[in-house]
């Protein structure tokens, strides 16, 4: 027996019969609908005092009916898209509206949504005789909007923005029946032939797809919207290096967050409307979503669904390079999936399960978790293993007594840069978050035989991923023996208070703040004079430099080298430090100056010039230390 999908209570046997009916109509390719199909959906329609669907295949044959209620119909899970660039559903929905209504909200959200072919909607008299039809389609948008500026109220000041841009389909009606005027299957042909030609055009922009960024907040938190511009901008920079290209931003603030939705469900259709104008497959919600949040969001939308802590972990992915970086990262993905991956059945066991035996054994589902546990028993192993051998390493240091410099910071603060221009070594250094991700450390020779190891660390991030700090958490076990750190602050960041507050308070969970500290802003060739005098007189203790410039470095090395100065005497590694015998390094407090000079193995050798006196006291100063 056919199946009637929706609605299906309290049908009589008659009407059962009629809607059953529907599925042994036929329709041409070239026909929206036959006046024989447009009939019958009337009377079983009219019949049951419900809206009446047929899903038509492009085949012609009926592959869905469905009944709704007095005022709308709700679709049934109707499988995947096609792969093909450009392809429709190759679903066409007609359907009778009862109160001579045209096609509503509801009907233009699914045309879009599942990316059906065409939706019409037959209006019917109140005697149940079919009158008008009205109908919409799809249509391509080449307007590139670009991004644009967040707003507080999707459908608000962002809607009346945007009023005169084009709309991602066409509406005709009403029609007489019979006097549509289109042949449908050219109609369809031309389109899909459009939209491939939009997608292959995107594709060429866009490395990693096109995606919307949505923020939900709730109005009575304090500051709220001036947070939530904050942390929009972040998450467009973190979409932009994950290789997303923006096309567009929403930010809503709500008394509530919808527990189901986050958005709720009038606003996620306004936002499925325009992804379809702008081509867009991915929403990346700045909040990390419950399993059941992320399900029932690509549900309603049928678009791909990422959160922040997706975004955060791909972009690990791509710039992992070592393998320690790279087992941490995987098993920090694979953290975050489990759960994900559905409900434990207790009754399974790994061969038959069930009472007896008898039970039908181990689901895919539960394959795949079992072999995730295992590959995180795997990973963990794996990572204490190198946690042992970077033991070794710093007992070695400690051996030699050499002092160990860390420089920690907010991401993109520029501390790759400063690596480089202070040891003269070329780590990768760049303007995106999270360039640097396994620790790097490197040797800087100061006159008078001193040296330090500087290390390079993972930047920190406002709500860094719990899955990313306890993977990540081994690497910091470097800082956990540093002497001083270098806390580095892009000064030209208007958020950089809040960077200082997560920087702080990731220090204080690590352990680590009770480690002294030499805070250096950096980028202060971006803020101009009158900044860097307000910033001088707000932190008179702090180094302001720019990292792409050596010359701004020589007040921050006569700092570390000053603050050492008690760690190299303990190591008696040299005689007292004295600043009044700088020679052609001296910087501008006075103080000497060490430059770096990178080879293969990291080894920095001393740059500074020495004159012939000089070097006889250093090879006299370093005689007497050994004695």
């Amino acid at each position: 027996m056919p199946t009637i999908y929706g609605n299906t209570t309290g049908l009589s046997p008659h009407a059962q019969k009629t809607l059953e009916r529907i599925y042994r109509r036929k329709v041409p390719l070239e026909h929206i609908a036959t006046p024989e199909l447009i009939k019958t959906l009337a009377e079983a329609s009219h019949e049951t005092g419900r809206q009446v669907g047929a899903l038509v295949h492009r085949s012609g044959e009926v592959d869905y009916v469905v009944v709704g209620d007095a005022t709308k119909l709700m679709l049934p899970d109707i499988g995947r898209l096609r792969a093909a660039e450009g392809r429709f559903r190759a679903l066409r929905l007609v359907h009778t509206h009862l109160w001579n209504e045209p096609l509503t909200r509801d009907d233009l959200v699914d045309l879009v949504r599942l990316r059906l072919d065409l939706v019409a909607a037959i209006q019917l008299s109140p005697e149940g005789e079919p009158r008008t039809i009205h109908y919409a389609y799809n249509t391509p948008v080449y307007e590139e909007p670009g991004t644009a500026a967040a707003v507080t109220e999707l459908g608000g000041r962002g809607a009346r923005d945007r009023g005169k841009e084009a709309l991602p389909y066409r509406q005709v009606g009403p029609v007489i029946i019979g006097r549509e005027g289109v042949n449908f299957g050219d109609l369809i042909r031309s389109l899909e032939d459009e939209f491939a030609t939009r997608s292959r055009l995107h594709a060429v922009n866009a490395k990693d797809g096109r995606a919307i960024l949505v923020h939900v907040a709730e109005k009575g938190k304090p500051g709220a919207l001036m947070q939530a511009e904050e942390s929009m901008r972040e998450l467009a920079e973190l979409a932009g290096t994950a290789g997303v290209l923006v096309t567009d931003s929403v930010l809503q603030l709500r008394d509530k967050i919808d527990p189901r939705l986050v958005l709720g469900k009038g606003k996620l259709d306004d936002v499925v409307l325009r992804a379809a104008e702008l081509d867009v497959e991915t929403l990346v919600f700045d909040r990390n979503l419950t399993a059941s949040q992320a399900s029932a969001i690509a549900k309603h939308t049928d678009l791909k669904v990422i959160d922040r802590t997706q975004l955060i972990l791909d972009i690990f992915a791509q710039r992992a390079e070592s393998s320690d970086g790279k087992l941490q990262v995987e098993l920090a993905q694979l953290k975050y999936t489990l759960p994900r991956l559905g409900q434990k059945d207790d009754s399974l066991s790994r061969l038959t399960g069930g009472i007896g035996g008898r039970g039908p054994g181990e689901t895919k589902l539960e394959i795949g978790r079992r072999r995730a546990k295992e590959r995180v028993t795997f990973l963990e192993a794996q990572l204490k293993k190198l946690s042992r051998q970077r033991e070794q390493r710093r007992r070695q240091r400690k051996r030699h007594e050499v002092p160990i410099v860390a420089i920690v910071g907010y991401t993109n603060a520029g501390k790759s840069t400063l690596l480089n221009t202070l040891t003269g070594s070329d780590v990768l250094a760049e303007n995106k978050l999270f360039a640097t991700l396994d620790t790097r450390s490197r040797r800087l020779r100061f006159p008078e035989e001193r040296e330090v190891v500087i290390t390079d660390t993972v930047g920190f991030i406002r709500e860094l991923p719990k899955e990313l700090f306890a993977a990540f958490r081994a690497t910091f076990e470097e800082t956990a023996d540093a002497d001083l750190l270098l806390h580095v602050i892009d000064a030209s960041d208007p958020a950089r208070d809040q960077h200082v507050e997560t920087t702080e308070s990731v220090l204080t969970e690590l352990g680590l703040i009770e480690i002294p500290r030499i805070v250096v802003f950096n980028k202060v060739d971006l803020i101009g004079a009158e900044g860097r005098r307000l910033l001088r007189m707000g932190h008179k203790d702090a180094v302001l430099v720019s990292a792409t410039s050596r010359e701004t470095t020589h007040g921050l090395l006569a700092k570390i080298a000053e603050r050492l100065k008690g760690r190299w005497a303990e190591a008696a590694m040299v005689p007292s430090y004295e600043v009044e015998e700088a020679g052609e390094g001296e910087n501008e407090n006075g103080g000497a100056v060490a430059e770096g000079n990178g080879e293969g193995d990291g080894e920095m050798t001393t740059l500074a010039e020495m004159t012939g006196e000089r070097r006889r006291r250093k090879v006299l100063g370093g005689a007497i230390a050994k004695n």
